[in-house]
């Protein structure tokens, strides 16, 4: 029988006067701990923690006096007893409860401090398959949830965060500690193992290679809580995976204020967009408004990569994110704090150029360490209404892609590296995308639009807006190369793009109809590249 259906009601304060700790992270456990002992708290502990504690002159008992056994197996059998269980699952206001502890010598623990083996540390950390194995904790979710399950008479503590608000509420309450606390630790308990074993689940997932395994958990960790989420009447939080990648999850701001929910959002897409141009080949640099590029460019410098994504499309650019390939240099950074800009991402920032940005005192600038990798394996994420669509990134690179020239003329060289240009930004753009380029830079984007003819118009357009205020006589997407992230269903969307100007097309082709679109292109003089990769994105 249940406690609900006994009707014990949980004590408000429960005193505590035994703790038991286990901790991989050993960080503030033995000031935590002294702490403890000089408010009278027996402590009790395992391995490595109590060889901590004892030799800090902690007195401190080993679990096996509560358990009769030794730790065995590496210690990997040292609590799974009913000396720990009993202690952590007795209810202490239950008559038999109270006397199967007394007859087994089941001593109480009102207090229980564990932190688990740090499994995705090695996980990402690239850690073999034995040694990842060997740091799948047992004992620790398994005291964790014990603890968490009995938090009417446990309190149970996940991580040295919490260790200065337990030791602040026995001072409150005269060594007690209330039930509302103890309550929101087992919340966390709960979802601390929940995150652990969606990494340890994951992990044999990708590691297997089971795409779409039975059943699929994904966890994380809060790293900061949001003002708001996409709209003011939204609540939001940030939390990480303890993936390595680098980018906004894993950078550090430098200077600026908060980040908000739309601008990690950005932030993060600006940055796996640039980060498909590698450094050692030419400077390149992304300008990103509502997760879409508005502008896109390549150099001999960030500065003149800069220049030319700005004038893709200048008015969209005013309070973008900028995220660049190479270091921020102070010649680039004198260039974009000419216009509002919410965040800059950079591999790195030289110190002229963090002293420019200074001067905006609320302009984000963050550094990543590097660039992530386009064609690393990972996993996207995302909710519908009773459920989770679970899929892997999209890290098709056109690089790695057999090209086919499908029409009569093939693309000159100047073409091809236009075309190639174009399909990876396309990658980036929200579907159905159309995507212009020249001389390696974006000149029209169209995004996100129910029909390819409408992006192609669009991005024509904003070409067209772009010139007039440049003061050219003419658009640049006249000779230049465009890109579609799907096929062409019809040939209209193609001749949009041939009325623009457009002297070269690449698509993924795979349409009834690529027949009759190639034979358009044949027609206008259009040379046509097919990838046979598709890149919606939606």
């Amino acid at each position: 029988m249940s406690v609900a259906a006994k009707n014990i009601p949980a004590p408000d304060l429960v005193p505590v006067r035994r703790a038991l700790l286990s901790v991989s992270d050993k960080s503030g456990i033995v000031d935590f701990a002294r702490a403890l002992a000089d408010r009278g708290v027996e402590i009790v502990s395992t391995g490595g923690t109590s060889a901590a504690l004892a030799k800090e002159g902690i007195a401190v008992r080993d679990v096996s006096e509560l358990t009769g056994f030794p730790e065995i197996m590496d210690g990997r059998v040292k609590t799974l007893h009913p000396g720990v269980h009993g202690g952590l699952l007795g209810i202490r206001d239950d008559a038999e409860h109270a006397a199967a502890m007394e007859t087994h010598g089941i001593a109480p623990i009102d207090l229980l401090v564990i932190n688990l083996y740090p499994f995705e540390q090695v996980r990402f950390g690239g850690g073999d398959y034995a040694t990842t194995v060997e740091n799948i904790d047992i004992g620790g979710p398994a005291m964790l949830r014990a603890a968490a399950k009995n938090h009417a008479y446990v309190a149970v503590v996940t991580e040295p965060a919490d260790y200065a608000g337990i030791l602040d509420a026995m001072a409150e309450n005269g060594g007690s500690l209330p039930h509302r606390l103890r309550q929101e630790l087992a919340a966390k308990a709960f979802a601390r193992t929940a995150a652990y074993d969606a990494a340890i689940s994951g992990w044999f997932a990708e590691t297997l290679e089971i795409g779409a395994p039975v059943f699929r958990a994904v966890g994380g960790k809060l790293q900061e809580v949001m003002r708001y989420g996409e709209n003011p009447h939204q609540t939001a939080g940030f939390y990480v995976t303890g993936e390595a990648r680098p980018g906004v999850a894993t950078a550090t701001q430098l200077q600026g204020k908060q980040l908000s929910y739309n601008n990690i959002n950005d932030t993060d897409a600006a940055f796996e967009l640039v980060s498909e141009f590698a450094p050692d080949r030419s400077a390149a640099v992304a300008i990103i408004k509502h997760a879409n590029p508005c502008g896109v460019a390549t150099g001999a410098t960030l500065r003149e990569a800069y220049e030319k994504a700005l004038a893709c499309d200048p008015v969209s650019a005013f309070g973008g994110i900028v995220a660049l390939n190479r270091p921020l240099d102070a010649e680039a950074a004198t260039e974009i704090v000419k216009i509002f800009t919410e965040v800059i991402i950079a591999p790195e920032a030289s110190e002229e150029a963090r002293a420019i940005v200074a001067a905006k005192k609320n302009l984000r600038l963050l550094v990543t360490g590097g660039l992530a990798d386009p064609r690393a394996p990972g996993l996207a994420v995302k909710t519908v209404a009773g459920g989770l669509l679970v899929q892997s990134r999209d890290n098709g690179v056109v690089d790695d892609l057999d090209l086919k020239v499908v029409t009569k003329r093939a693309p000159t060289e100047k073409e091809m590296a236009d075309l190639i240009f174009a399909f990876r930004v396309a990658k980036h753009v929200k579907s159905n995308a159309i995507v212009y380029v020249k001389d390696g830079a974006t000149v029209g984007v169209g995004a996100g639009q129910m029909s390819r003819v409408d992006s192609a118009r669009i991005a024509a357009r904003k070409a067209e807006d772009a010139a007039g205020a440049a003061g050219l006589a003419e658009p640049l997407t006249k000779g230049s190369a465009v890109a579609s992230d799907a096929f062409f269903p019809f040939a209209d969307g193609l001749l949009s793009a041939v009325e623009a100007g457009a002297t070269a097309v690449i698509q993924p082709g795979g349409s009834m109809r690529d027949d009759e679109v190639i034979a358009a292109a044949d027609e206008h003089g259009i040379a046509m590249v097919m990838t046979g990769m598709r890149h919606f994105r939606h």
